[in-house]
């Protein structure tokens, strides 16, 4: 239990720390919500920055929650991971303190984001849509964190990390409501989204940020926060579960992955040798 409050400490600090990055992972955001918000102001969705917002959150956590994978290819190229392997601390227990510090650092940007989009658009009618909301950060966070371990434990290079990130971010974020509603999606890209798992993290997520929790499942598909999938509807809820199934899965494959990868055989790029040695 140590080993995985150290390792969880550890990687808030390291965020708290990152002033630079902590700012434009916050500003940045805002980008998206005016684009698309300006773009989306019409009868079609009713409060724009309240709709963006939500997206922007939930993808700044699944973001995020990916850059665990980025800090464990970082350990290990540096030799910090083998020298925490050598101790007498269990695997297992390393890959809790990983995937908790992921989650917590991505839900207290989502947090961080959301108290700014009260001030611009967010508004709340009960006192129990904001507690909804920090589960749903950790639950999104927890199961995505397990998704960047899982690739950080195959890829383990800083340098096709990065690229593998890329390709993978991209177009999951993009294809999945967050910022272009899937009812404006070219047919083909529609069947991406329902492949895409941040499609149902972000359909169940808007659905609590807009407190449309009574509506009817015809309304819900109406405004986006349910998917009919070729007159299959796959409620709110039923994202919820979608997430929750990935996220178990992952978690497991993950830690299985991290307690038999052999650290000792990473290898080091060239430019991370070179930054290393200077």
């Amino acid at each position: 239990m140590n080993t995985v409050f150290a390792l969880w400490k550890r990687g808030l600090k390291a965020f708290i720390r990152n002033r630079t990055g902590l700012i434009f992972s916050l500003i940045f955001p805002f980008f998206f919500v005016y684009v698309f918000g300006a773009i989306f102001k019409n009868d079609f969705i009713a409060n724009p920055i309240a709709y963006m917002l939500s997206g922007v959150i939930i993808t700044t956590v699944f973001e995020s929650s990916l850059n665990l994978a980025s800090s464990t290819v970082d350990d290990m190229v540096s030799g910090f991971m083998k020298e925490v392997l050598v101790s007498p601390a269990k695997r297992i227990a390393v890959a809790m303190g990983q995937l908790l510090s992921a989650a917590t650092v991505a839900t207290v940007q989502g947090i961080l984001i959301l108290i700014i989009g009260l001030f611009i658009g967010i508004k709340f009618t009960t006192w129990t849509t904001p507690i909804y909301i920090l589960f749903a950060m950790i639950f999104v966070g927890l199961a995505f964190s397990g998704v960047g371990l899982f690739l950080a434990t195959i890829v383990r290079s800083g340098q096709t990390f990065q690229i593998v990130k890329t390709a993978v971010t991209m177009p999951l974020t993009f294809v999945s409501g967050a910022y272009i509603p899937i009812s404006m999606l070219p047919d083909t890209l529609k069947y991406v989204a329902y492949l895409n798992p941040m499609t149902y993290a972000t359909a169940f997520f808007r659905m609590i940020v807009l407190e449309k929790t009574n509506l009817s499942t015809a309304e819900l598909v109406k405004e986006g926060l349910a998917i009919d999938i070729n007159g299959f509807v796959v409620t709110p809820i039923m994202s919820f579960a979608i997430i929750v199934t990935i996220g178990f899965i992952f978690l497991i494959l993950s830690t299985n992955s991290f307690v038999k990868t052999d650290f000792s055989r990473v290898n080091r790029s060239s430019s991370d040798a070179s930054a290393l040695w200077g």
